[in-house]
């Protein structure tokens, strides 16, 4: 750690040119060349385009090029609307508009990597939105952007240092790709285990189409031969909400109190959390909350959300009035029951249709216990439910990675980027 911290100075006397583009309307057209907007650059420091995006004629590109040249390792940034997300041009043919401005670094003194970096510092993004709130319009004037201020460092430093945070950023993608197709084989994976299931060798069966008399018809469509098709009626042992009036039981500290906003689709939230000191007597204890039972969201916000109770649950909880607790008898099928609800369409698709009919969104008590659960005899369900588990504990561990990345980038960049820490002992070896 260092006590020599960074001087600063001004980004205008960094930089040969600080523009923005075009403040003009231009015809758009279904051909042409594509015209930026504060849209295409993305919050981890991209440009992306869609077919939505704006383009201009040839001729009024041409145009407005000449006047709003952009060259190879500019560094954009958003001035209007998403203020300081920013990105490195790298010679794309396209021109941009008023809500994006373009810096063009001074090589001699500040490299583009290097403040593509600073500017995602969190001191760069505050002094920005302290000058955005000092003009008189929505965004940012150039002039109050190149009063900024730029770290003073030298250009070895600024080399290592971007050599660093641009691993880190590699790493950061790659991981975060690796989540994403997961995430996509893992659709793929859950629509085959919960309609399919797996044979005696532990494989995926073939598709119906492929081997019908593997298949029986059932209320959920085609089914394995071996499994059931049935209501929760039969198989729970409970299915019940809170009941009103629990308002007055609040307190600041005690049971925790599950309310709509708790239960999101396949997982529960606690980040607004409610607690309450239960009556005594049977409505106080009716609806505490057992290991492994089903919640279901039966009003208020996300109707239909459904979440499983951790197996590892000892925290003691209640229901409010707009969640249906379901406890199965056979406490596994809870956990397939909810991947079934959540990820297999024939079941997600019951509880919106129990919802029609109804004069607002909602599912009652009865509206559950006539859901039908695909029941696969024991060890097939337990092999089912362990390679679900399997496949979210993969992307947990990629997730939790990418998010180390993350914090490990963050700290970095309140080191580097500042001065506290210089750079060239942490460079020695380093391989994130």
């Amino acid at each position: 750690m260092s006590d020599e911290l960074f001087q600063f100075q001004p980004l205008s006397e960094v930089a040969t040119a600080i523009k923005d583009g075009t403040h003009g309307t231009h015809m758009r057209v279904a051909e042409g060349v594509p015209f930026l907007s504060a849209k295409n650059i993305t919050a981890i420091g991209t440009i992306e385009w869609d077919s939505s995006d704006d383009k201009i004629t040839e001729s009024e590109y041409f145009q407005l090029n000449n006047s709003f040249p952009l060259e190879a390792g500019d560094v954009l940034l958003t001035i209007v609307g998403s203020l300081g997300r920013r990105a490195i041009y790298s010679g794309e043919r396209v021109t941009f508009q008023r809500s994006v401005a373009y810096v063009r670094p001074n090589q001699s003194k500040v490299e583009s990597s290097f403040l593509f970096h600073w500017m995602d510092h969190p001191k760069f993004f505050a002094e920005l939105q302290r000058r955005s709130n000092a003009t008189a319009q929505a965004g940012l004037y150039l002039g109050e952007l190149g009063k900024t201020s730029v770290p003073v460092v030298s250009r070895n430093e600024q080399s290592k240092i971007a050599q660093i945070l641009d691993t880190l950023d590699t790493a950061i993608r790659r991981t975060e790709a690796i989540v994403d197709k997961l995430k996509s084989v893992l659709q793929g994976l859950l629509h085959d285990l919960l309609t399919r299931g797996t044979d005696a060798n532990g494989e995926l069966r073939p598709p119906q189409n492929e081997a019908p008399r593997l298949y029986k018809d059932s209320p959920l469509g085609w089914i394995p031969k071996e499994w059931d098709a049935l209501q929760m009626r039969n198989i729970t042992t409970l299915i019940t909400s809170g009941s009103r009036g629990w308002a007055t039981y609040y307190v600041e500290t005690g049971a925790l109190f599950l309310r709509s906003q708790n239960v999101r689709m396949g997982y529960l939230d606690f980040s607004d959390r409610q607690h309450v000191s239960p009556p005594n007597g049977g409505e106080g204890q009716r609806t505490k909350l057992n290991s492994r039972d089903l919640l279901i969201t039966i009003t208020g916000n996300g109707v239909g959300n459904v979440a499983h109770v951790p197996e590892t649950w000892d925290e003691l909880a209640f229901v409010s009035q707009h969640v249906g607790l379901v406890r199965f008898s056979e406490p596994q099928l809870s956990l397939l029951a909810m991947h079934y609800l959540v990820e297999g369409a024939p079941g997600n698709q019951q509880i919106i249709n129990a919802q029609y009919g109804q004069s607002k969104p909602g599912l009652n008590l009865e509206n559950l216990r006539n859901l039908f659960i695909p029941s696969p005899p024991e060890d097939e369900r337990v092999a089912i439910t362990e390679r679900i588990a399997c496949a979210y504990e993969r992307i947990d561990i990629e997730g939790r990675f990418s998010t180390q990345l993350r914090e490990l980038k963050q700290g970095l960049m309140n080191d580097l980027l500042t001065g506290r820490v210089h750079v060239t002992p942490l460079l020695e070896g380093f391989t994130p």
